[in-house]
């Protein structure tokens, strides 16, 4: 096994369509994940996006290699550190990352995340409790492409947010229905019960309904 620290700021994407046409083949369940997911939820582009991201359940992992043939395919193992990924090894669960390229010598082109589950739900690493079921993060555009939920989406950029997480906040806020905004309050008050998002989360004039998991 050989890991190394490539670099990993030279990017160009695929396309979410582009993505959708190596993804939608391989019959798993996928979606568009981080800031393009949110301007697939607004509908309309809300800001730059440097890389595309995709969302895979783990017990799904070798759909990348199906949709991806011939790729350079390197898994983030370390966390900051990529190694190859080759077909039909099974990676541990400390890996969640995977760098996808058309050739070793060209840009970045997918970033491919790996998220638990436990039978029909999603389940999150930072905390088993929250969880959703696989039928309720993934929602899908008028044209048909597929996105994480942008509660979901939102909840996992508050772990240490960047002025784009919070860019990603103020453009998907005013979109979220009383739910959706239930739902990431509760997640993030049980991950982060401090959390300076919680105050924006809350309904105008009133504190969110009690959180359920599930």
């Amino acid at each position: 096994m050989t890991t190394s620290a490539l670099p990993t700021d030279l990017w160009d994407p695929l396309t979410p369509d582009a993505v959708a046409a190596r993804f939608d083949r391989t019959g798993v369940v996928w979606m568009i994940a981080g800031g393009v997911a949110i301007d697939l939820f607004v509908g309309r582009r809300t800001r730059p996006h440097g890389d595309v991201d995709v969302v895979l359940l783990r017990r799904d992992q070798a759909a990348v290699h199906e949709a991806l043939p011939g790729w350079q395919v390197c898994a983030a193992d370390p966390p900051g550190h990529l190694r190859p990924w080759h077909p039909g090894e099974v990676l541990p669960v400390t890996v969640h990352d995977i760098w996808c390229r058309s050739s070793p010598a060209g840009p970045w082109q997918v970033q491919v995340m790996l998220d638990e589950s436990d039978g029909d739900e999603w389940v999150s690493r930072r905390d088993p409790g929250v969880r959703r079921p696989v039928a309720a993060i993934r929602r899908t555009t008028a044209t048909g492409l597929p996105y994480l939920a942008p509660e979901v989406q939102l909840y996992y950029k508050a772990k240490d947010p960047r002025p784009k997480d919070v860019a990603d906040l103020e453009s998907a806020l005013p979109h979220l229905t009383d739910e959706q905004r239930t739902w990431l309050h509760g997640a993030v008050s049980r991950v982060w019960p401090e959390h300076a998002w919680l105050g924006r989360l809350g309904r105008e004039g009133a504190p969110p309904a009690p959180w359920r998991e599930g």
